[in-house]
């Protein structure tokens, strides 16, 4: 404790450096805790606390006035915590035996030292900007900023931007390509990775997103890398390499949403551990030098399911780990057990998606024993206006039954599935647990048996070897090979193949042997599982049903 004129007695003097999510967070929470601390936040921009994650709606005039993606002004946010906030100051040294950080006054050059008894870093990520020609060309955009938003949608509106490549078919490049295809601009996205949202879903269900963006007119193009910009003082052409040959796509813009790295070059010489540029913290975010933390998109996490570092540059991880922060500072550890790599979002198409835990493809890697199961289930009454489909896969561990992961598309709330699973993964709960859970029900929101419950009882159904089935990964792989497709769908859909009516078997089938290899598809999996059921009563001894139907997979017409 000490004294500080004007200030009364001051407990600790915390320093934060930048203002966005984790930074914002931390200040107020640590104000609420302890009143006579003294925080004082060093922010490089000009704005604090703005909505990053609602930039690309700003573009496509879903938010429709700038001043609502700034959540707090510098001056609001003095006034509500008590924090003081200085705007274009760049921190450019961490001098950590002197408890001191060097910084440098944009607007007047000066360079300042500014004493600390704990340092918190929350400096944030920026655009990956690669290193390709032509990238200095009038409308070549990023997103990270509100200014990058009022600036894109202003060429939008101002009839400049027909076309436009979007490079990064993560989340933001996604959103920013469906909102521009809003504002009739012609989208085309771009992505070194073999699918779009790349280790966000398993394969298939990349695949079911790119084919919902080009029903919307948005062309994806994996596995094609950015290899520069053409054009007389603005862009014209962007130029890209697939695995076939170089091409140059007609645009008008280009939009750089490749990806980020973390705002941590200033801490060289620091002797704060870093890994690619994060930097490295425990379950308490602190680094390891004395009285320094770091929270959101310039720090590592951990996950709580493997235990290992992960990067997790999410609103909702800043926030989470800067609140848990500031109550340690205030005398209360708050440990905070790490991610599960949860995420949602809306794309092209209509369609929303979200995930948590591990996908099918993580969960190998992992070494864990995987059973996974997709299925189409509804959102929520048949009958009821506005009803759709989840496509969901549940992935498990084998032997424990340990629901492991969570991915769901539909039109729907994709976010209470990943929620649930987020519930259901932090507590160990077994898919079994999951599928007796008392869930809400009401026609307009669920199913009397929940959607995801609906899920878990046809994982359970494999598990116990009731269902025996394809996933459409495994079909793609050539598991399919030497079936015979039976349609079994509610009319005949399946040109050229053998048509099944499930209402009609009451024995042997004609024409069907009982140890033949037979592949049950329909439209969703449903009446596949209930055609199987009624063969394996009858004697069928070889039948497999394709998981999902028609809905993920393109059947072939050998």
């Amino acid at each position: 404790m000490y004294q500080i004129e004007g200030k009364g007695t001051i407990s600790i003097k915390v320093l934060i450096l930048g203002g966005v999510a984790a930074g914002t967070k931390a200040a107020a929470k640590l104000l609420r805790e302890d009143r006579s601390c003294e925080v004082t936040i060093l922010t490089k921009g000009k704005d604090i606390s703005y909505a990053g994650c609602g930039l690309p709606y700003y573009v496509g005039d879903v938010i429709h006035e700038k001043g609502e993606l700034i959540v707090n002004t510098p001056e609001k946010f003095a006034r509500l915590t008590g924090a003081k906030v200085l705007t274009e100051v760049e921190a450019t040294a961490v001098k950590s035996a002197e408890h001191k950080v060097e910084a440098r006054d944009l607007k007047t050059g000066e360079v300042k030292e500014y004493g600390y008894d704990k340092l918190v870093i929350a400096t944030g990520a920026s655009p990956f900007i690669p290193p390709v020609k032509g990238l200095d060309l009038k409308n070549v955009f990023v997103m990270r900023t509100p200014d990058d938003a009022i600036a894109l949608r202003e060429a939008v509106e101002a009839g400049n931007i027909k076309r436009a490549v979007v490079a990064g078919g993560g989340f933001i490049g996604l959103e920013v390509a469906e909102n521009l295809a809003a504002k009739d601009v012609k989208t085309t996205v771009v992505d070194f990775a073999p699918h779009v949202l790349p280790n966000f879903l398993d394969g298939e269900l990349c695949e079911y997103v790119e084919g919902r963006m080009a029903d919307e007119g948005i062309v994806a193009m994996t596995g094609t890398s950015l290899e520069g910009v053409e054009g007389d003082g603005k862009v014209e052409k962007v130029l890209v390499k697939t695995p076939k040959k170089e091409r140059g796509l007609k645009a008008d813009a280009l939009v750089l949403a490749i990806g980020i790295r973390p705002n941590t070059g200033f801490l060289e010489g620091s002797g704060i551990e870093m890994f690619k540029g994060t930097i490295l913290t425990d379950e308490y975010m602190r680094t390891n030098v004395a009285d320094v933390y770091a929270a959101g998109d310039c720090a590592m996490v951990r996950n709580r399911q493997t235990g290992k570092p992960a990067w997790s540059p999410m609103g909702s991880t800043a926030n989470i780990a800067g609140r848990a922060l500031a109550q340690g500072l205030a005398g209360k550890e708050k440990a905070y057990p790490g991610v599960l790599g949860t995420g949602v979002a809306k794309l092209p198409g209509g369609i929303n998606v979200g995930r948590t835990g591990l996908t099918e493809t993580a969960a190998k890697a992992e070494g864990y024993d995987v059973v996974s199961a997709t299925a189409v289930v509804d959102d929520k009454a048949h009958y009821f206006p506005g009803s759709g489909s989840f496509i969901v896969k549940l992935t498990a561990d084998r032997a424990t039954r340990k629901l492991l992961g969570v991915q769901a598309l539909g039109p729907g709330a994709v976010d209470k599935m990943a929620d649930i699973g987020v519930v259901a993964i932090s507590m160990g709960a077994t898919v079994d647990q999951l599928s007796m859970m008392d869930f809400a029900y009401a026609p307009p929101f669920s199913t009397a048996i929940h959607p995801f419950a609906h899920a878990a009882n046809i994982l359970i159904n494999k598990l116990d070897g009731a269902m025996d089935s394809i996933t459409p990964a495994e079909y793609a792989e050539g598991a399919a090979e030497g079936y015979e497709v039976i349609d079994c769908a509610l009319a005949p859909s399946l040109e050229g193949k053998k048509y099944l009516d499930l209402t009609t078997i009451d024995g042997e089938v004609s024409g069907l042997g009982k140890d033949d290899k037979l592949l049950l598809v329909c439209t969703k999996g449903k009446r596949g599982y209930l055609t199987q059921n009624r063969l394996k009563y009858y004697g069928y001894t070889n039948t497999k049903v394709l998981e999902a139907g028609a809905t993920l997979t393109e059947i072939s017409d050998d």
